[in-house]
């Protein structure tokens, strides 16, 4: 709103717009632990929640499944059951509170925690507010946290949907998120229409479901809501968003039949862009933050309802609540101390504005037709294509980088750096207290041990016989959430149902770098002699052991590797050891290559590697990559480990070249 003296007062203070929700996401080691940090960040002006589950919570198995070992409370809080989600709200009320839970194939069950625990609380489920993310089509895109197919996750989100708009009227059922997908690599014009087509699929599903009446079907788009990134191009970010607005407005009115302006208007929160965050001089980390908030608050219309920003240094590991304290004080400092809320939209009328947010709009259009003529967001799915599309972009953005032709400062120009006092002393990150895990399965047990077994053996089969009988499952979630089920229970009762899912790695028709330069094409020719003097080709394995589904790292390895003329073994995310090592074992190949980002590396590794030894397979070069203290790093590579790779080894091509020269077996004699 543009600023208006008050009738006979002139100096008077000019109105400000009301800021939009200041959260830091945030949960670890235990639900204790996390309500403690909870409680802290709002006492420091934090106005919402925003919910970290741990991996072992986000795939739906309890905590002492053998996939969780070494993954529970490493990032994010580990909710086995009611007990576990009422700690986690202690002392938080939350019919007064806006909570936003990071959560997508589990989506109903955690939400059904939710819903429990504000009853206990004495809470109506009318007064709740807040958001679960539910989009599985990035899922099985980006993040990797799916566990059933698209066809019953589809059916799930409409569940959620319908129910919701029912029961709990303020809630956003679903948070469709485009901020993995630029994390993954997409471009401006992939977020929008990726988003938008993930978008359509939703709401047609439950259009076409018979849940929703159709005169109450504008109420239930109205309740639509969106988690965007935002990446330092930020001007290109501001205009993309005002993109998104306008063409979401142009789908409700012309697809859905919405006349009411306020149901078709776009609402979003955002996290800025944590891809481009540095390991090397982590401190200019600030910087980009703030400019990445810029573009999602300097145009009014399109401002963003909630904002979270990543701490400087999650390039280094997990933040301390220091580090989320410093991050929002920046979101208190634009919204209070500058004027920024004080003025009506600043872009409007602006000619580089519009053409480019045109621009923007025009290739997004011509996507989501592409996108359409295939059937819509899943079909595209399951023949991969959004995938694949996603991979190339980001392959081409790493080769920008290791060519020079995207600058990106301390990584590759400006190097030289006077060593960062904020990374010294403690190390400048968090680590999880290794007893939590022990603590997390003790507290899991007692539950188990007190709770009544009949009755959460009968809230689970009502619950199957909802799942089979196409009943929506909300309900008997909320009564599995008070009778004591767990998160690996309702999990897999619903596996048994509906199965689980292996989504496309779109690595296999990926476009890489086939024309890469002098520096890949001499890495082919030593691929090439080596596997000459091996008698075979060079084969490596690239593994994901355990439950991290940030699979961009292991995708653009795999493609690297495959374009330097290796032969490639890659099935995907989510893989035990002993699979890991099985396949090794099978496939017979000459490195093995592990990719871990969730912090669990030490006990992953340390597994791999003694069953390595066991199968007879300890000539076998084992690598490993991601985000990894210094620390851990001496620890990996005492075990046997042979190199570590970091973000701050960002040339993939100087990674095969360095491969290259473990396996051969004439540097291995010198040696």
């Amino acid at each position: 709103m543009s600023a208006t003296p008050k009738p006979g007062a002139a100096n008077a203070a000019p109105q400000r717009d009301k800021p939009w929700l200041f959260r830091t996401y945030s949960g670890h080691s235990s639900a204790k632990a996390s309500n403690a940090l909870y409680r802290t960040n709002l006492k420091r002006g934090q106005t919402g929640l925003s919910v970290a589950f741990d991996l072992p919570t986000q795939t739906g198995y309890d905590s002492d499944h053998v996939l969780s070992r070494g993954e529970v409370g490493k990032v994010g809080v580990p909710i086995c059951h009611l007990g576990d989600m009422m700690t986690l709200f202690d002392q938080i009320p939350l019919e007064k509170m806006n909570t936003s839970m990071t959560i997508n194939a589990p989506a109903p069950w955690l939400l059904s925690l939710y819903i429990a625990t504000a009853e206990r609380q004495g809470a109506s489920r009318a007064t709740l507010q807040g958001t679960v993310q539910n989009d599985l089509i990035k899922e099985y895109l980006s993040r990797g946290t799916y566990i059933f197919p698209p066809d019953p996750s589809m059916r799930l989100i409409n569940d959620v949907v319908a129910f919701t708009y029912r029961e709990v009227p303020k809630w956003n059922p679903i948070n469709i998120c485009s901020y993995h997908l630029q994390e993954a690599g997409a471009t401006p014009e992939q977020e929008l229409a990726f988003a938008l087509a993930t978008a359509q699929a939703v709401l047609d599903t439950v259009r076409d479901s018979g849940q929703v009446p159709p005169e109450d079907f504008p109420v239930v788009v109205g309740r639509i809501s969106f988690f965007l990134n935002a990446g330092i191009r930020f001007l290109t970010e501001l205009c993309k968003v005002r993109a998104f607005s306008e063409l979401w407005d142009e789908i409700c009115r012309a697809r859905y039949g919405v006349e009411n302006e306020k149901y078709r208007r776009f609402r979003y929160g955002v996290q800025v862009n944590s891809l481009g965050l540095t390991e090397q001089q982590p401190e200019n980390n600030v910087y980009r933050i703030l400019l990445e908030m810029l573009a999602v608050v300097l145009s009014k219309n399109a401002r963003a309802r909630a904002v979270q920003l990543p701490a400087w240094n999650e390039a280094l590991g997990l933040p301390r609540p220091w580090d989320q304290q410093w991050s929002l004080r920046l979101q208190q400092i634009v919204a209070y101390e500058t004027d920024l809320l004080e003025f009506g939209d600043i872009f409007d009328g602006s000619v580089e504005v519009t053409k480019r947010v045109e621009a923007l709009k025009t290739e997004a259009r011509e996507e989501l037709t592409r996108i359409e003529t295939m059937g819509g967001a899943v079909a595209a799915v399951e023949s991969s294509y959004m995938k694949q599309k996603l991979v190339e972009s980001n392959t081409q953005r790493l080769a920008a980088i290791e060519a020079g032709d995207m600058t990106v400062v301390g990584v590759n120009k400006f190097t030289e750096a006077a060593p960062s006092p904020l990374s010294s002393g403690d190390g400048a990150i968090m680590t999880v207290d290794p007893a939590a895990e022990q603590a997390q399965l003790e507290s899991l047990n007692a539950w188990r041990a007190g709770r009544d077994s009949a009755k959460a053996a009968a809230a689970l089969a009502d619950l199957a016989a909802a799942a089979r009988d196409g009943r929506n499952v909300m309900e008997p979630s909320i009564a599995c959430a008070h009778a004591g089920v767990t998160t690996g229970e309702w999990g897999q009762t619903l596996r048994d149902i509906f199965g689980e899912y292996r989504a496309p790695t779109g690595v296999a028709r990926s476009v890489g770098t086939a024309n890469a330069g002098e520096k890949m094409a001499a890495v082919r020719d030593r691929v090439t002699s080596v596997s000459d003097r091996l008698g075979r080709r060079i084969k490596i394995l690239v593994g994901k052991p355990g439950l991290d589904g940030h699979s961009n790292g292991a995708e653009q390895i795999a493609v690297r590797a495959r374009d330097a003329g290796m032969e490639v073994v890659y099935e995907g995310i989510r893989l035990t050891p002993a699979q890991i090592v099985n396949a090794a074992l099978e496939e017979g190949v000459h490195v093995v290559g592990l990719s871990i980002l969730s912090g669990s590396h030490i006990s992953l590794v340390t597994d791999v590697m003694d069953r390595m030894r066991a199968a007879g397979l300890s000539d076998v070069p084992v690598v490993v990559g991601g985000i990894i203290p210094i620390e851990d790093e001496r620890t990996l590579l005492a075990s046997g480990v042979v190199r570590v790779y970091t973000p701050k080894d960002y040339d993939l091509t100087v990674i095969m070249d360095d491969i290259v020269s473990i396996i051969d077996p004439d540097q291995q004699r010198a040696a």
